[in-house]
């Protein structure tokens, strides 16, 4: 089990869930509250993504991805280390925002979004 408070993000991250080079969206950090992490990208492109998510810590969490303002999905990963994948159609270009939350902090999480295959 990893001590949260202690880990180091981006060797965690580095077996985890490595940085892809044609990802649109990552980020990797820690959840000490309650409080969402969010991170935008704007001018993305319609079409298939790809969301893949992982965390550690216990309890879940959960990604949060809308399209200007306007929700696209609920995406949930069991804090257990295991790779969540969620397959996400934009019907339209836009700004694209990820909330990563969780009740259950204190975790550690990591994120990336691609275009799908």
């Amino acid at each position: 089990m990893v001590s949260i408070e202690n880990a180091d993000v981006p060797q965690w991250r580095a077996t985890a869930l490595p940085t892809a080079p044609a990802a649109l969206l990552e980020d990797a950090g820690k959840i000490l509250n309650r409080n969402r992490i969010v991170q935008e990208a704007s001018n993305v492109n319609a079409g298939r993504y790809t969301l893949t998510a992982t965390c550690e810590g216990g309890g879940k969490a959960f990604f949060a991805v809308s399209l200007d303002g306007e929700d696209v999905v609920d995406a949930g990963a069991a804090c257990n280390g295991s790779k969540e994948v969620t397959r996400i159609t934009l019907p339209r270009p836009g700004t694209l925002q990820i909330s990563t939350s969780s009740v259950d902090a204190p975790l550690i999480y990591a994120y990336r979004l691609t275009q799908a295959e």
